[in-house]
């Protein structure tokens, strides 16, 4: 046993092939991924209100982010200058300007990163409970990287410790997106959420 009470396979190539081969078998979720990439695709544009309240709201109800307004989380959405082509761009400061919902004096980092990722899928990469997890054992275990656990909710750096993480263990013939996918069904099982 680790000091975290689990010990977890070391990354390599086929134990995150056997972990996105597993995430393919998951109806619901594919079905579901499959779905916000439709919906990301037909309203690729967040000039329009009820656009962008389609996309926080259907992010919300499938990710369970707990946004109690999804109208002004839109309304802060489409205020953003450039947005467009800043997630184009693959402007990782974006994320950061998408979370902190100042009429709601609430900050939603996790969502923010999905709503990005859902756009621009191999340049933002998702940030939740179990990735955090998993980058935060792997830190203790491998020392990849140094970093603190709130240096996580720092976009930027978020993205440079992911990347560390892919080189590291030789992950790079991975995309973002699948690496999102292993972290996430990783968490999943290594550190449950009780409810």
């Amino acid at each position: 046993m680790s000091k975290m009470g689990v010990i977890i396979p070391k990354p390599n190539t086929s134990n995150v092939q056997a972990r996105l081969n597993e995430w393919a078998a998951l109806s619901k979720y594919v079905d579901q991924e499959k779905s916000l990439d439709k919906l990301f695709t037909t309203f690729n544009s967040n000039t329009d209100l009820i656009d962008v309240l389609i996309k926080v709201s259907c992010l919300n109800d499938f990710y369970s982010t707990n946004i109690f307004s999804v109208y002004d989380v839109a309304k802060h959405i489409r205020s953003i200058r450039n947005l467009n082509s800043r997630l184009v761009a693959g402007d990782l400061t974006l994320v950061n300007e998408i979370a902190d919902v100042k009429s709601l004096n609430k900050t939603f980092y996790s969502f923010a990163s999905k709503f990005c990722s859902h756009h621009e899928p191999d340049k933002f990469p998702i940030y939740d409970y179990y990735v955090e997890k998993v980058l935060m054992y792997f830190k203790v275990k491998g020392r990849f990287d140094k970093f603190k656990k709130e240096n996580l909710k720092e976009y930027r750096r978020f993205y440079a410790i992911l990347e560390n993480f892919r080189k590291f263990y030789s992950l790079t013939n991975f995309t973002i997106k699948e690496i999102d996918r292993y972290l996430w069904l990783t968490g999943k099982q290594y550190f449950p959420r009780k409810y």
